[in-house]
């Protein structure tokens, strides 16, 4: 029962749109990258 409680009051270290902008940036960049080199 204290195990349930803990994972209640966890809290994430960033906001959660600071997730999205990170994980939309990361795949941005992938994009970028693939088609850059796929024009080689």
């Amino acid at each position: 029962m204290m195990n349930l409680a803990a994972e209640t009051t966890r809290e994430l270290p960033m906001p959660a749109y600071a997730y999205g902008i990170i994980g939309f940036a990361v795949l941005s960049l992938l994009l970028y990258l693939t088609l850059r080199l796929d024009r080689d």
